[in-house]
């Protein structure tokens, strides 16, 4: 059974997002899934992701941010 675990990086300025990001995935067990609240589409994080093997889906929601759901493929 897979677990969630959440983090929000709304409003940081660049690249605290992106660190706080991969600082959480280097934690991720195997099977689990980040979701990430951010306030723009992170297109070079996305990049990153695919070159290490991570898996992932955005969705925009109605107040305005992106979700996003990585896990390891």
């Amino acid at each position: 059974m897979s677990n969630t675990r959440n983090l929000d990086v709304c409003g940081l300025q660049p690249p605290e997002p992106f660190e706080r990001i991969m600082e959480a995935l280097d934690d991720l067990p195997d099977g689990d899934v980040l979701e990430v609240r951010i306030h723009r589409q992170p297109h070079p994080l996305y990049e990153v992701l695919r070159n290490h093997g991570y898996v992932f889906t955005t969705d925009p929601t109605p107040d305005g941010v992106f979700l996003i759901r990585i896990r390891k493929a």
